[in-house]
């Protein structure tokens, strides 16, 4: 009977051994299954996306051209851009575009020009700025002193301060060109005390100045949208010409009944402002680069694209590369020398067409109304600069 027992308990063990490897197995196979449908659930999401995306972004690019065409006809026809009062506010209604698939199109615009610009700047007007901004009259003029020095090489410090790049943790050196980007803030002496909070990260201050201060060159601010801040600091208008010119365009205030309006000379500024005090001969009253931002919707997905265009060269990029003046000087010597042992090559002539006639240069170029000064996709819209708070009435 044992023996009988003992043969009867051997198959029926490695039939249990066999099951508990048949469930491990299946158990594996089963979480090897759900990781495999997450990871193809996930791809394929993203390649949803990215599709998606990619149709919205034929939309979006498809409204700014119909947007730059309608703003070319204003521009054209009232010899510049002033203000979207203008009538090319919703510039898609205007020339009835329709957008495809039941989606919807939303067009802002900001005119970048409202602001300073900051390579046209110089220390008095940015220490006005600072003192507009409550700093006062030494901490407002020795930021502007530290900001000067570091975009300019053969700049003379006016105040107490020296700054030391090269005794830095890790050393560097003022690039000697106006900034092409707001972080540069945080790398100039005196300046990050002021726009910079103690653990490091941008305050008030740094939101304002990236309000009213454009990293772009064009010559004068658009009186039409001229921040309060600008007309107080450049315009050195009294605070209540700087409220009547604000209200004016706005279309608040006592112009509240004639809604929104705009100027197409400085001179008709003088009637508003009461003719006397203030310097509006440091403004224009056409849109220098003006920022495009278009927003798809199709259902809960959107796409942005924001542009900023020029007419002309009414507005520039910064284009000088940051250089030390030690290899600025270097490179200026080589190059003389250089040109003083080469001889110039001839002209060569340019190759003819089957008519016997050179090409014309420019009939191979698209003869487009604008200049693309930037363009950005999908950014994140930066949130609004906190509103200033209220200045002391004289």
């Amino acid at each position: 009977m044992q023996a009988a027992a003992h043969s009867l308990s051997g198959p029926r063990s490695r039939r249990a051994s066999v099951l508990v490897i048949v469930m491990i197995t299946l158990l594996f196979t089963s979480f090897a299954l759900v990781g495999f449908i997450e990871k193809a659930s996930n791809d394929l999401l993203v390649e949803h996306r990215e599709a998606q995306a990619r149709r919205l972004r034929m939309e979006a690019y498809s409204a700014l051209e119909v947007t730059l065409a309608v703003l070319e006809d204003f521009r054209l026809a009232t010899n510049g851009l002033h203000s979207p009062t203008e009538g090319w506010n919703d510039p898609l209604a205007f020339a009835g575009y329709t957008p495809t698939e039941d989606r919807t199109v939303d067009i802002t615009f900001e005119d970048e020009s409202s602001k300073l610009s900051l390579p046209h700047a110089n220390a008095q007007i940015l220490s006005r700025l600072f003192q507009v901004w409550q700093l006062t009259v030494a901490d407002a003029d020795a930021t502007a002193d530290a900001l000067m020095g570091w975009m300019k090489h053969d700049h003379t410090y006016t105040t107490s301060v020296t700054p030391d790049y090269d005794r830095s943790a890790v050393p560097y050196e003022a690039p000697g060109r106006p900034m092409r980007s707001y972080q540069e803030l945080a790398a100039i002496e005196k300046v990050r005390e002021v726009f910079y909070a103690a653990d490091g990260r941008p305050n008030d201050l740094w939101r304002r100045f990236v309000d009213n201060v454009s990293l772009l060159n064009f010559t004068k601010p658009n009186l039409n949208a001229a921040k309060p801040d600008v007309l107080l600091a450049l315009g050195q208008f009294e605070l209540s010409q700087q409220q009547n010119l604000s209200d004016y365009t706005a279309g608040k205030g006592s112009f509240q009944t004639q809604g929104p309006a705009f100027f197409k000379t400085v001179d008709e500024a003088a009637r508003i402002t009461g003719g006397t005090g203030g310097n509006a001969g440091a403004f224009v009253t056409t849109i220098s680069a003006l920022r495009v931002n278009v927003t798809v919707h199709d259902g809960r997905s959107q796409f942005r694209l924001s542009a900023v265009v020029t007419a002309g060269n009414a507005a520039q990029t910064v284009q000088t590369v940051a250089t030390s003046a030690v290899a600025k000087a270097s490179a200026s010597n080589s190059a003389t020398a250089a040109a003083t042992k080469n001889q110039p090559n001839p002209p060569v002539a340019a190759p003819a067409t089957a008519s016997g006639t050179a090409p014309n240069a420019a009939s191979r170029n698209l003869n487009y109304p604008f200049t693309l000064l930037e363009i950005r996709e999908n950014d994140e819209i930066p949130p609004p600069p906190p509103s200033p708070p209220p200045l002391p009435q004289p």
